[in-house]
């Protein structure tokens, strides 16, 4: 797995082509407990990400780490984009 390169933006449709690669994207936060959140990318699909989320979690967050497969990103870096967001704005 190559995670030396810089992290590739992704949405749900796109993560399959960066399975064991770096990646980051924006999910809309669904659900959510100590381990995990489950969100919809900026395109729709229903995304995982795995790891610690930020306490609190806002609605809208930023993960960057590394897709595990078509919907899970091993998560290593959580960013909180608040409560309001331009999912629109920022759909790839």
């Amino acid at each position: 797995m190559d995670v030396s390169s810089p992290a590739a933006f992704v949405n749900g449709g796109l993560i399959r082509m960066h399975v064991g690669r770096k990646v980051r994207t924006v999910l809309q936060a669904t659900r959510s407990d100590i381990a995990s959140v489950i969100g919809k990318s900026t395109d729709g699909y229903q995304l995982v990400a795995k790891g610690s989320p930020p306490v609190p979690l806002t609605s809208y967050v930023e993960v960057i780490g590394v897709a595990e497969n078509e919907n899970t990103i091993r998560a290593e870096l959580w960013t909180n984009f608040g409560d309001t967001f331009g999912m629109l704005f920022y759909s790839i």
